[in-house]
């Protein structure tokens, strides 16, 4: 009779995912955030598959993780296989929903220039179902599901528009500021993750205007809404406040105008296919400009 011998059990996937991301990242805390897991799950994951393997993959130290001789050789293996399960996984899902285009973008273009586009270019092409996820940051295109990232970057070239910032407020609060030494006696609107709007523009154009501080804002969008209130001036991006400057709503009370270097970008992990619902949405987005 036969004998089955038994069948060396295969590491787990999960884990051996938890190693890929830290090696390539460095950091088991970086991890967690791409993963969308804690830092301890990486950790948990990390340990056991170094003790499966019987041999160590990392170095831990106070200072933070480094990977051990026997990681470096074989993470660049690992990156190699998942960068190609991902890209597997996003033509298996346009392949399966082939009408569907997802875009990555900031919080602030999601609101301000992403969402009024949506109904004309819904109109354009009804057929085509458009999602939308707000981050931070731009994700890895190589592993996450988006089809379009639309993000401000520094990188030279492709850029929709170059990013243009100004002092922006209401137009009853504009009638009483007499020159850019009027900002000394207003708040000025901050936005957290732009914290260094105002001395951007105040270097350049009110070097010698003590600035009032006014309320900090998590998003662009409230902060917006706040000047258009008349509670300050906000630093305006041209692409983020050019609806409330065509509406009215919002007024730039002085000429001078900061050109930063970055620019709005719009972009793919590959090039989409011509005519795919990505290359519509993607020429569509550009010729909105």
């Amino acid at each position: 009779m036969a004998v089955a011998p038994p069948k060396p059990r295969d590491l787990p996937l999960n884990a051996l995912r938890a190693f890929e991301a830290a090696a390539r990242l460095g950091s088991f805390v970086a991890a967690a955030q791409e993963l969308g897991v804690t830092p301890g799950a990486v950790t948990a994951h990390v340990k056991a598959l170094e003790k499966a393997l019987g041999a160590d993959l990392f170095e831990r130290s106070p200072r933070g993780v480094k990977l051990t001789r026997l990681g470096e050789r074989v993470s660049p293996a690992f990156t190699s296989a998942f960068d190609a399960l991902a890209d597997a996984s996003r033509v298996l899902q346009a392949e399966a929903a082939p009408r569907q285009v997802h875009i990555a973008t900031l919080p602030s273009l999601a609101q301000l220039w992403l969402s009024p586009r949506l109904p004309a270019l819904r109109a354009a092409a009804p057929e085509i179902s458009i999602s939308i996820t707000a981050m931070e940051e731009p994700p890895n295109l190589k592993r996450a599901p988006y089809d379009l990232c639309l993000f401000y970057g520094e990188e030279a070239g492709g850029w929709l528009t170059r990013d243009v910032i100004f002092p922006v407020c209401a137009p009853a609060l504009a009638a009483r500021l007499e020159g850019v030494d009027s900002l000394a006696g207003v708040p000025c609107l901050q936005d957290a993750s732009w914290a260094d709007d105002w001395t951007l523009w105040a270097s350049a154009h009110a070097p010698h205007v003590p600035l009032r501080a006014g309320p900090v804002f998590s998003l662009y969008a409230l902060a917006l809404e706040e000047a258009i209130n008349g509670a300050g001036v906000l630093i305006g991006h041209e692409a983020l406040v050019a609806r409330q400057l065509a509406a009215g709503t919002l007024v730039a009370p002085f000429a001078g105008r900061v050109t930063l270097r970055r620019g709005l970008r719009l972009w793919s992990a590959r090039r989409p296919a011509p005519r795919s619902p990505a290359a519509r949405v993607r020429d569509w987005l550009l010729s909105s400009l």
